[in-house]
């Protein structure tokens, strides 16, 4: 077939590899456009796009895509089907229509579950011992279309987002690769989801990234591994916020939730149920550092409290 693959950030990059190294006749992306970005704020093309360009294929980067320029580059470039990863846009309905076999995305979930932004996070922060990635056809509702394939992986214990969404970017890719041969070869029909297991993973901002010490360590475990690499965990210290993970619970008596007990190797908060003790910290303005290694150059003494002050 001839596919026109979307999709932005680096976690999209394995699908693309995958397409392009396929049967299939990759003859355009899609992505979003060049955003500013460092210090200098200066223009710079998203991964997407810039594996494209090393690999020689035409990219597109509508502001939206219901551009009418867009919606007519993209008819002009003929495609059976548009594989789609993270691309980070609506699709109107008026580019749905364009595509014969439609826009095939694969989503980190194993749908209806986590339906949204952030399924990766969400389902880490739920406590889910098993997650995966589905591909589906977009339709108008956020997606509820109907499903080709699904792959399943273990939740590890240590797994942060961003280890769990490496090896889903890995395994779907090769899932999407799958689901193509099997739109081409009539060998595999889409299936409606199911009514029942909706649940929505709306993305997870900065506000919400907040640890509030008064919840148990397990939550608190999952919020901070849920929240790494972004937005990242956060609480406060002498009115500024500081970044923190990981966090492991220790297995010692309880202190009130967010004091302090401060060792030479150790720093441990309370939480609502054992204390957790912190790995890394990241204070405002400085580099990102050991726990302990922090705690000795701001002074730390036991008794502080975390989150008093925000």
């Amino acid at each position: 077939m001839r596919v026109v693959f979307a999709g932005t950030p680096e976690v999209a990059v394995p699908a693309l590899d995958a397409i392009a190294a396929s049967r299939h006749e990759l003859v355009g992306v899609v992505t979003r456009p060049d955003a500013p970005s460092g210090r200098g704020r200066k223009l710079v093309a998203s991964p997407v796009a810039q594996r494209a360009d090393e690999i020689g294929v035409p990219v597109l980067k509508p502001v939206h895509p219901r551009e009418p320029e867009f919606q007519a580059a993209l008819a002009a470039l003929r495609p059976d089907a548009c594989p789609v990863v993270a691309y980070g846009a609506l699709l109107p309905q008026s580019a749905l229509d364009l595509v014969p076999h439609g826009w095939i995305n694969l989503h980190f979930s194993v749908l209806p579950a986590w339906r949204g932004a952030a399924p990766v996070q969400h389902a880490l922060w739920a406590g889910d011992e098993l997650t995966g990635a589905t591909t589906f056809r977009i339709v108008k509702e956020l997606d509820a279309g109907p499903v080709f394939g699904v792959m399943t992986e273990r939740i590890r214990a240590a797994d942060t987002a961003g280890d769990l969404l490496t090896r889903l970017a890995e395994g779907g890719a090769g899932l999407l690769v799958q689901t193509l041969d099997g739109i081409e070869d009539g060998t595999l029909a889409a299936r409606e989801q199911p009514d029942d297991g909706v649940s929505f993973a709306p993305k997870i901002l900065v506000d919400d990234a907040r640890i509030d010490w008064t919840h148990p360590a397990i939550g608190i475990d999952r919020q901070v591994r849920a929240c790494d690499p972004a937005p990242g965990a956060w609480s406060t210290f002498e009115g500024e916020r500081i970044k923190i993970g990981p966090v492991t619970i220790a297995d010692r008596d309880a202190l009130e939730p967010g004091v302090l007990e401060v060792t030479k190797n150790a720093v441990l908060v309370g939480t609502a149920s054992a204390p957790v003790q912190l790995g890394d910290v990241k204070a405002f303005g400085k580099k990102q550092m050991a726990a302990a290694d922090w705690a000795r150059g701001v002074r730390l003494e036991s008794g502080t409290r975390l989150g008093s002050d925000a």
